[in-house]
């Protein structure tokens, strides 16, 4: 079984000396592990006005380049993706990119895409998608030979991109910042997670809180069909004394301790708050808790309804 690596921050820039000067990129290749999100990459650029092409031949990169750069050409900003999905990829890319970025003809940049090897397998298993290298071997093998063939073009990147935790609207503003030359600053992903016990503690839980100790709108008939997002559950939660508490000192728990997370350097972390169902309590809370947590300093937060299928 591959070794679980260690989480890596959403997106790392390469040290200052090797980056390219800052403003708009007009040439961005994406690269990296199959099943890491390029294709959502792409799309995502091809809405910010990119002339995309996915699967690009590495020896046509330089002909697409100078074809751009004619007088009267309207194409002015272009992404292309080049991977393992090309039989020439690994001993053409190295020297086309470096030739590229030599001629000074266009300011490109390199964008590497990765994901744990749990989230890649896990993709893999629901796209039921073959890897590129997996040819009579496992995915976690074919992932893993990837990984190694594709170290040296890695250490070429501008940025590193981890989208093990990421959206495809977290993905599409991830590349608003970076096609304007702005790499994120590593900081702490935080994902605040509803759960019903009844369907069982989630498995990446870090932190679990449990508010089944707070009034349960699902014995009010009015309010059993609804959800903790609707404003008449909240409003029934918030009369209640003993749950204005709760959330306060939770909040105020999370304040402490979340900082602490981000100065000792962690990449993700994941609190659940369960009740039993997982559609009233815990939802109102995780809720409320993420407002009170908007303004903390060095942290990403997402909210996740796990068991009212819904994405915050």
């Amino acid at each position: 079984m591959a070794k679980k690596a260690a989480p890596k921050s959403a997106a790392r820039p390469r040290p200052a000396a090797a980056r390219r000067s800052s403003g708009d990129p007009r040439f961005i290749i994406l690269t990296g592990l199959s099943g890491s999100g390029k294709s959502q990459a792409i799309r995502a650029l091809e809405d910010l006005g990119y002339f995309c092409v996915d699967n690009m031949p590495t020896t046509l990169i330089p002909t697409l380049v100078r074809l751009s750069r004619r007088a009267g050409s309207e194409i002015s900003r272009i992404a292309v993706t080049a991977d393992v999905r090309e039989g020439a990829f690994l001993s053409q890319f190295p020297k086309v990119f470096r030739k590229l970025r030599r001629s000074g003809a266009v300011r490109p940049m390199l964008i590497f895409l990765e994901a744990t090897p749990d989230a890649l397998v896990r993709r893999f298993s629901e796209s039921r998608r073959p890897h590129p290298l997996a040819h009579g071997r496992s995915v976690s093998e074919g992932i893993r030979e990837e990984r190694r063939r594709l170290e040296g073009i890695r250490g070429m990147a501008d940025a590193i991109v981890d989208t093990s935790h990421m959206t495809v609207h977290e993905l599409r503003r991830l590349f608003q910042r970076l096609s304007r030359g702005q790499t994120p600053k590593p900081g702490l992903v935080m994902t605040l997670l509803s759960f019903g016990f009844k369907h069982g503690l989630p498995v990446d839980a870090d932190l679990v809180f449990d508010v089944r100790c707070l009034p349960n709108p699902h014995f009010v008939p009015s309010l059993r069909p609804r959800t903790g997002r609707d404003r008449a559950v909240i409003r029934y939660m918030e009369r209640d004394e003993g749950t204005r508490e709760f959330v306060r000192r939770l909040i105020e728990y999370l304040r402490y301790l979340v900082p602490q997370y981000v100065d000792e350097g962690k990449s993700y972390l994941t609190v659940a708050i369960g009740c039993t169902g997982g559609r009233h309590r815990s939802v109102m809370v995780a809720e409320s808790v993420r407002h009170g947590l908007e303004d903390l300093s060095g942290v990403r937060l997402r909210l996740r309804h796990r068991d009212i299928l819904l994405d915050g």
